[in-house]
């Protein structure tokens, strides 16, 4: 494949309704995750949350572990680890567990948590999640390289810290900041040279910031001598996509509403569309969502592309909006005909086809005269006696 194909994959936080089974949600992500990698999907992020009810999954690392035991090849993230709720030392020896335990099949994405609830739970203020975050990427870089760390802040010390593992290869563990709306994420990736997580990149003050985000990272990279790379830059937005637009959206019929209520009056999060507006037409036209066919999935790729100036994978924000058939479905499709035509995989079957087609008479009169040939000279050496009468036939008319 080309260093530019464009990798796909899902970023589950997870969401789950909550008048229905929990432990039957639980195994469902563990599923979702067998049939990405089935389906050839790279990558598979999983969030943590701790409030809420919806977003039921406590500890990423402990969801990698158990999924990476069900998979072959899909690469699996944490989507993100709340890095304020968790000492630097604790955090990276656990993600250094996973890199073994998943043979290099970890990444390591960080952030500030998303809920305000979770942090009020702990005692932290909202307004310090960021800072906690600043403080901690640092050492957390340097004991996931295999360095001694020694510092000391208002919340963590670190003396003479060091993970008893080293990487369990020698690219090491890639680290990927959460990024959406403000420059935090973008800042600490370009300072730290780390990849760039942006997640929701579809709103529309994300997309709208999408350049200059890129440029934030590229400049703190030039200012501190690090380097950032577009190829691990991945955007993240909703999709569900069906054969026709019709069915798309009667799928929605399922779960949305659910999903609606519980941005617009629960989580403290921007991704619930304007009360009194249809949320489908409204996440189709801002462009937050697709609701639609591959191709359509495929047009807010290039849109992507177009806005950001080019980035390395799109992840499928997974939500509930079809049944547990239908949402598989989509997946389905999106593998089939979006990834190939993204990533041009079918260029040179196409070429071979379109040769055989255009020189279609020409190989079958080539075809028919060697066969010929044989026939002619089997009867050439036996006799015509020893011939099926419809090949002595078929000779017969071709002599004349």
């Amino acid at each position: 494949m080309p260093s530019s194909r464009l990798r796909f994959g899902a970023f589950v936080a997870p969401f789950h309704p909550v008048d229905e089974n929990p432990m039957l949600w639980i195994e469902r992500d563990l599923e979702l995750a067998e049939w990405l990698d089935r389906l050839g999907y790279d990558e598979f992020w999983m969030g943590e949350h701790h409030s809420g009810g919806y977003e039921i999954n406590a500890s990423p690392e402990v969801f990698i572990a158990a999924a990476s035991q069900r998979t072959r090849t899909i690469k699996f993230g944490t989507g993100v680890s709340s890095v304020p709720y968790h000492h630097p030392l604790m955090l990276a020896d656990r993600m250094r567990q996973l890199d073994y335990l998943t043979r290099g099949r970890t990444m390591f994405g960080i952030g500030p948590g998303s809920l305000p609830s979770d942090a009020h739970m702990q005692g932290i203020p909202t307004s310090s999640v960021r800072d906690r975050l600043d403080a901690s990427i640092e050492p957390l870089v340097r004991l996931l390289r295999g360095e001694t760390v020694t510092t000391r802040n208002e919340w963590f010390t670190l003396q003479e810290a060091r993970l008893q593992l080293l990487p369990y290869d020698e690219q090491g563990m890639e680290i990927a900041v959460a990024s959406m709306v403000s420059p935090t994420g973008a800042r600490a990736a370009g300072q730290w040279g780390l990849s760039m997580l942006s997640i929701g990149a579809t709103s529309a003050g994300a997309f709208n910031g999408l350049g200059s985000n890129w440029a934030i990272a590229e400049q703190m990279a030039q200012d501190h001598g690090q380097r950032v790379d577009r190829s691990r830059w991945r955007l993240a937005g909703p999709v569900h996509v069906a054969e026709t637009r019709e069915k798309a959206r009667e799928n929605m019929r399922y779960g949305l509403a659910k999903w609606v209520d519980y941005f617009a009056s629960v989580a403290a999060l921007p991704f619930s569309p304007a009360p009194g507006l249809d949320p489908v037409d409204a996440m189709i036209d801002t462009g937050f969502a697709v609701i639609g066919t591959p191709d359509d999935c495929i047009a807010q790729i290039a849109r992507l592309q177009e806005q950001s100036g080019g980035f390395g994978c799109f992840l499928q924000i997974h939500v509930p909006w079809a049944d547990w058939a239908e949402t598989k479905r989509s997946y389905e499709l999106i593998a089939r005909h979006v990834m190939p035509k993204v990533n041009g995989l079918n260029v040179n079957r196409h070429a071979s086809e379109h040769c055989l087609r255009n020189n279609n008479a020409l190989f079958r009169g080539e075809l028919q005269s060697a066969q010929n040939a044989r026939v002619a000279q089997h009867a050439a050496q036996k006799g015509e006696a020893n011939l099926n009468p419809d090949i002595l036939a078929m000779l017969k008319e071709k002599a004349q």
